[in-house]
């Protein structure tokens, strides 16, 4: 019989990488707690489970801290679960409802139950077989909550990892809630990314809040010149006319990589390298908002500047986890198209390459790059890891004040924030007022920069990790 599980390769990264960007402090710090973990975790494996090794912030977390884990002496592994489209349709409306959001409107009833549970017996049959006493789990998302107790039964301690939900909860998320809560009860910890988020009738005890961080040494976010950025978006397709040099970057593991697949573009003309850019880089989903982005330059950007709107996203086919994706893409292309004349000029829609994605990261690091201002207009988010990686890059980002967003940007100073997602032309003048001012705009990038240095690190997500499973073995 056919595998279920994925069991997803973890190269080891070298820690000491971390020398660059820590202060003295925080580098001793860090080195003292992962030394204590990789004692007090020997000979046990760090599982963490998800259902996909590809797209999303949930990968971008697990990439760099599994790497940086393994580097540190820690055996931390990644197993991604299968499931039929039905079963990813029902986590998906899981996810949005936790967002507050309806979704497709289909129901949670018995029915969605025994879907949920048959789909993730097939998986748990073969989890059980690799996870042994003492070993951690950390299960995330919607997707794997119904794995707790067969986990749990092998002696392993489990840990349920939440990465979304809503500062103010309502009845679709309640409902959400409810589908949910008899699959985790029984964890031994619970991890929110805000205290918001977590649930009324969980063990506050069990609660810990985790902020995510991003990999300052990825693809994605590693240093590139100008140069650089504009070859690779050049060779990308992204932007029209030649490039001066080549569409080269560093690999995770330090070898030499090169962008060789073009983005799909729906676009009048090419953007020209000297026009001025307004960049969304987001799923194609619908709490992201792409419509509302169109829909703000068209009506309060476009008509009082002459910048341009790049929204960029993966090609949808290659995110198999989110079955939306192509409809929200096909509703923003058709946006896009009753666009009057002179705006749809200057709007670009990307579908970036997905077959490599390393490659991906490398052309999101100089769309981010590129951009004059980075936006965010999300409608709910769990997070938010694109916010902090257009805040490493120093640029200026114009962010929701939703979920996570708000414990990145601290308003006026690292960034912009905007308090009703809704309302679009508040959404417009703060971008219009950064484009306009760009030393504004350029002492609130170096400020967001130094922000995501001090919180927003790997180091810092992982000695909160570490100390948590370091406590819930003295406890046990």
């Amino acid at each position: 019989m056919a595998a279920v599980l994925t069991n997803v390769a973890i190269p080891a990264l070298d820690p000491k990488r971390f020398e660059a960007v820590l202060d003295a402090h925080a580098l001793a710090s860090w080195r003292e707690l992962s030394s204590r973990a990789a004692n007090e975790l020997e000979g046990r494996v760090i599982w963490n489970v998800n259902s996909t090794a590809r797209g999303g912030g949930v990968v971008e977390l697990l990439q760099p801290l599994l790497g940086y884990s393994r580097g540190a002496g820690v055996d931390a592994r990644w197993l991604v679960i299968s499931g039929v489209p039905e079963f990813f349709a029902l986590t998906k409306r899981l996810h949005n409802r936790l967002h507050g959001i309806d979704g497709d409107g289909g129901g949670l009833g018995r029915r969605e139950h025994q879907l949920y549970e048959r789909n993730l017996a097939r998986n748990a049959a073969e989890i059980v077989t690799l996870v042994k006493p003492g070993d951690f789990v950390i299960l995330h998302d919607p997707q794997t909550a119904g794995l707790l107790r067969a986990v749990a039964d092998t002696g392993a301690t489990v840990i349920w990892r939440c990465h979304v939900g809503l500062d103010v909860a309502n009845d679709t998320a309640r409902e959400a809630w409810s589908f949910l809560a008899p699959y985790v009860l029984g964890a031994a910890g619970y991890v929110f990314s805000r205290a918001a988020f977590a649930w009324d009738d969980l063990d506050p005890d069990r609660i810990t809040v985790i902020r995510p961080s991003i990999d300052a040494f990825s693809p994605k976010n590693a240093d590139q010149s100008v140069d650089q950025s504009h070859a690779i978006l050049v060779r990308a397709g992204v932007i029209g006319g030649r490039a001066g040099a080549t569409a080269a970057f560093t690999r995770a593991d330090g070898t030499r990589g090169r962008v060789d697949r073009r983005a799909e573009l729906l676009e009048d003309a090419p953007l020209a390298a000297n026009d001025p850019v307004v960049a969304q880089v987001s799923r194609w989903d619908r709490l992201k908002d792409p419509l509302g982005v169109l829909q703000g330059f068209a009506d309060h950007i476009a008509p009082a500047s002459d910048a341009h709107l790049l929204l960029a996203g993966p090609a949808t086919e290659a995110v198999s986890d989110d079955p939306e994706g192509a409809a929200v893409f096909s509703s923003v292309r058709a946006h896009w198209a009753d666009l009057r004349d002179s705006v749809r000029r200057r709007v670009h829609l990307a579908s970036l390459p997905m077959a490599d994605l390393e490659e991906n990261a490398a052309i999101v690091n100089a769309v981010q790059r590129h951009a004059d201002v980075v936006v965010q207009k999300s409608l709910a988010e769990g997070f938010g890891l694109t916010v902090a990686e257009a805040m490493w890059k120093q640029r200026a980002v114009v962010a929701s004040s939703v979920g996570g967003i708000q414990d990145q940007i601290v308003d006026g100073r690292s960034g912009v924030l905007v308090s009703d997602p809704h309302n679009l032309r508040e959404f417009g003048e703060a971008v219009l007022g950064l484009l306009a001012d760009r030393d504004r705009s350029t002492a609130i990038g170096v400020a967001a920069r130094e922000r995501v240095r001090s919180e927003f690190l790997g180091p810092v997500s992982l000695a909160n990790y570490f100390a948590l499973i370091t406590q819930l073995i003295a406890d046990a």
